[in-house]
């Protein structure tokens, strides 16, 4: 244990600070450096749903399991699925499965909360990391310079300490979402839409979701396969320029799904970016990965937040057993296992999403849920 006494955590999402709260309750001595300013500064994106084995077990792990439950949404998980032309193909009632939905920003509040506010560096780039004789590392950045033990690159898609251990890169998965924002008491009409907790319209390589999140919001996203340099220009247009791209892309949907479009507070350009599925790296001593530095993945499989939480269970275990390097070694191994099935989950089901065969794969996946969920799914067109 010695060996790690002052560790790095690069990156304040879910999954760094799950890994910091979870060596804080071990007395372990971690500094999380996050380059957002404070804690609001970028919008955390929407609701997901934390899964029993992965999500909501981290939660118990890290004795936040009663702040969860105040703030998760049980009755928020149903399902509605429509066609392009606005028919309703699928609905299934919130409460079906044992995975409550709660606010990205909720979530990270309830940790932040867990932590003394000095452990996390707000303001805090990461310029620099170098290895020093000692076997540790020099992490630099405006203003500071420390030295740490181990380093965790918890830093996202775009990670600064995946380099130091692999040369992969994420790719463009050839399709891009407009997110959208909506006020249920101002929206009535997408409130009545979304249903009980998501909806999707599917058809011919095209995708509108809406997704209720707490305190009356709704999160939208329009979607459409492009290629990436059109990607790249949709990010740099203006808002009124990415409605109305935005509405021709969706010139043939009915009216009553395009006025997500039309009514929706533009909120960001969120190209589906994507690792290697099974990205692994040759082990470098005193550096490791979790979460999307090591394993992202489109969010259609519904994981990735999942999978951060139970890297910072399996990376605080093996940090904390006195077994130096070779314990941080199997959790790698036991984290590219658990990820990359959910990486084919995710890439399979983008590609099922947007596709020329429009609704039908959708509508199957669906189906097949009804077999195994009971009988509050329903078939209804």
């Amino acid at each position: 244990m010695a060996s790690f006494s002052r560790i790095a955590i690069v990156g304040g999402g879910p999954g760094g600070l799950m890994l910091a709260r979870l060596l804080l309750m071990r007395g372990m001595n971690a500094a999380v450096f996050e380059r957002d300013t404070h804690a609001d500064e970028r919008p955390q994106g929407g609701s997901l749903d934390l899964h029993a084995d992965t999500g909501q077990r981290a939660m118990r792990v890290a004795e936040l399991e009663t702040q969860f439950s105040a703030e998760a949404r049980p009755e928020h998980q149903g399902d509605r699925l429509y066609d392009q032309h606005g028919t309703l193909l699928f609905d299934r009632d919130g409460e079906g499965d044992d995975r409550p939905e709660i606010d990205r920003t909720a979530l990270r509040r309830i940790l932040l909360d867990s932590l003394p506010p000095d452990l996390v560096r707000w303001d805090s780039r990461i310029e620099s990391i170098k290895p020093l004789a000692s076997g540790g590392h020099e992490v630099a950045g405006r203003g500071f310079v420390e030295q740490f033990d181990i380093v965790v690159g918890a830093d996202g898609a775009w990670s600064n300490v995946r380099p130091l251990v692999s040369d992969a890169a994420p790719s463009y998965g050839g399709v891009t979402l407009v997110e959208l924002g909506f006020d249920t008491q101002r929206h009535p009409a997408v409130d009545a839409l979304t249903g009980s907790g998501k909806m999707f319209a599917v058809g011919d390589n095209r995708a509108l979701i809406a997704q209720r999140n707490g305190l009356g919001h709704i999160r939208g996203y329009a979607g459409v396969r492009m290629p990436e340099d059109a990607s790249r220009y949709l990010a740099q247009s203006s808002v009124e320029d990415v409605r109305a791209i935005m509405l021709e892309a969706f010139a043939a949907w009915s009216p009553e799904l395009t006025h997500l479009i039309e009514v929706g507070d533009v909120i960001g350009i969120r190209p589906m970016y994507a690792l290697p599925i099974g990205h692994h790296w040759p082990n470098q001593p005193r550096l490791t990965l979790l979460g999307d530095a090591a394993h992202l993945m489109s969010p259609f499989s519904g994981e990735g937040v999942n999978l951060a939480l139970a890297d910072a269970v399996d990376l605080a275990e093996a940090l904390s057993s006195g077994e130096g390097w070779p314990a941080i070694e199997r959790y790698e191994a036991i984290m590219v296992e658990r990820s990359a099935p959910a990486a084919e989950g995710a890439a399979a089901g983008l590609n099922a999403a947007f596709s020329p065969a429009g609704v039908d794969s959708v509508l199957a996946h669906y189906l097949e849920r009804v077999a195994v969920s009971g009988p509050e799914n329903r078939q209804v067109s």
